[in-house]
């Protein structure tokens, strides 16, 4: 393993270690919206599985982005 393979998963690790909570809400919510863009995509608008589910993993991945900010933001706020 490379010195920057290591520095990846050391910084990987190191932001799970310090953030579990915000991570497991996180990744769990980021599934719930995969499932659920796909679905809607399909009935709503009548597209291919192929197309819903490439929209429905761009666009909820930034929501992520979004909401793993908005969580940092509101545990630093509402701490006590």
């Amino acid at each position: 393993m490379t010195e920057f393979t290591q520095g990846i998963l050391s910084a990987t690790k190191n932001i799970y270690i310090n953030n579990k909570g915000s991570v497991l809400r996180t990744i769990i919510y980021t599934i719930g919206h995969f499932a659920i863009a796909i679905t809607v995509l399909m009935m709503v608008a009548d597209v291919s599985f192929a197309i819903a589910l490439t929209d429905a993993i761009v666009e909820p991945l930034a929501n992520s982005i979004w909401y793993f900010v908005l969580d940092k933001i509101w545990i630093a706020k509402y701490k006590n």
